[in-house]
């Protein structure tokens, strides 16, 4: 953790190493407040303003969900379907702090990448994540596909809201309270936007494109049913660490 703002950055390793120096009241203030917003529940990546991800660093406040290891599933994936595209052309959907899209523009340089989002301030911090990491991305802001439509791509990729809105009083006080609630929940079964999404992608990528989806706990029969439905062939799903299916991957034949 680094305590920015005073006339000296303070991090963890130097209050290790200087346990005996007095700090001046100002810095005091500051630590108190900042143990206070922990104490208070919330996630110790807003509170320090930034994360790693993909072996990247990401700057993150809480108008975007904090990344998560389980969602670098999704770009492994990725990374092995460009094979068959040179030059591939993705779009990431619901990009938030633009996570997915910046880890795949550092691997790709020669790809081009979309990421779009619902939210502005979302895009802001996903702007910012893009010149910090020094990758060029378009950004557009809008409803899943609707800002791309008539385009025409070879990967699809989204980490969508996936919570039913019945589980939010399981989640822990750190997500439930602080997270935003638009990149958590999407309905009573938590398919909604899976609903909407599966079929716009399919008619958004060309003959043999791929979409790449996470997913949630227990969704993965309901998925496979509406990525069928729309046409979806040579449907997969990539366990988490834990064995649980957390990426759908499928192919518009």
């Amino acid at each position: 953790m680094v305590v920015h703002g005073t006339t000296k950055d303070i991090n963890s390793a130097w209050l290790a190493a200087h346990r005996d120096t007095p700090t001046n009241l100002a810095v005091s203030a500051r630590l108190r407040a900042l143990v206070e917003r922990r104490r208070g529940g919330e996630p110790l990546q807003y509170i320090v303003g930034e994360t790693e991800f993909y072996g990247l660093p990401f700057y993150v406040t809480r108008d975007v969900l904090i990344p998560r290891p389980e969602t670098e599933h999704l770009v492994e994936k990725v990374l092995e379907f460009v094979l068959d595209f040179p030059g591939p052309s993705i779009v990431d959907i619901g990009t938030g702090s633009g996570a997915i899209a910046v880890a795949l523009a550092h691997k790709l340089p020669r790809a081009s990448i979309t990421a779009i989002d619902l939210s502005a301030s979302a895009l802001a911090v996903a702007r910012k994540n893009a010149k910090c990491n020094g990758v060029a991305l378009r950004f557009l802001e809008g409803d899943l596909l609707t800002p791309v439509a008539g385009e025409k791509f070879q990967i699809i990729v989204s980490n969508p809201p996936y919570v039913p809105t019945t589980d939010r009083s399981t989640l822990s006080i750190e997500v439930r309270d602080h997270e935003p609630a638009l990149a958590l929940f999407a309905g009573i079964d938590g398919l909604d936007i899976y609903r909407l999404l599966i079929p716009q992608a399919f008619a958004c990528l060309v003959p043999g494109g791929f979409v790449v989806l996470e997913i949630g706990y227990g969704q993965s029969p309901a998925i496979t049913e509406l990525l069928a439905r729309s046409g979806f062939e040579q449907i997969e799903f990539i366990p988490d660490l834990q064995g649980i299916p957390r990426v759908a991957c499928a192919r518009r034949p």
